[in-house]
């Protein structure tokens, strides 16, 4: 697949007017699992909603692909340019406190990152950090989705 980030701004996108779902209701959520291009090392970024660390990760909207949605979002929250080696596949959200809240249905893609800028959309939200695999699963413990699209990627164990 090709690299991404050709379109990048300054600018995060907001709301939702273009927000994609599913059939069932399921917001369409695109995600990358960041990778150094060795596969030692995972990037993940502090979560705005509440303390910990996710995977870059964001609505999936109606005027682009899952993978440049994806690509997208690593920019706007991490500050990183990737390009899409792997498609991980779709994971449920499993979210126990989420019951009559909107679900989200999760693509992830493995990526290699080919730049940090040290400038980007969230600077001000969010710090972004490198993990080995074990640190990275025990960060993502509370975010099963997020911990299985770790697990699917080729990273070194």
């Amino acid at each position: 697949m090709a690299a991404s980030g050709s379109n990048r701004t300054m600018e995060s996108r907001t709301g939702r007017t273009k927000q994609r779902y599913n059939a069932k209701g399921d917001r369409l959520v695109a995600g990358v699992v960041p990778l150094t291009a060795d596969k030692h090392y995972v990037m993940l970024i502090q979560s705005t909603r509440r303390k910990g660390w996710v995977l870059p990760k964001g609505g999936w909207e109606s005027d682009e692909n899952c993978d440049e949605a994806a690509a997208r979002e690593a920019w706007e929250e991490a500050g990183i340019v990737v390009s899409i080696d792997y498609d991980l596949g779709e994971i449920k959200e499993t979210n126990p406190r989420k019951k009559h809240k909107e679900r989200s249905l999760y693509h992830f893609y493995e990526a290699t990152v080919t730049s940090e800028e040290s400038e980007w959309p969230e600077k001000e939200k969010r710090e972004r950090k490198w993990f080995t695999f074990p640190e990275a699963r025990e960060m993502l413990k509370d975010r099963p989705e997020l911990q299985t699209a770790l697990e699917r990627s080729t990273m070194k164990r």
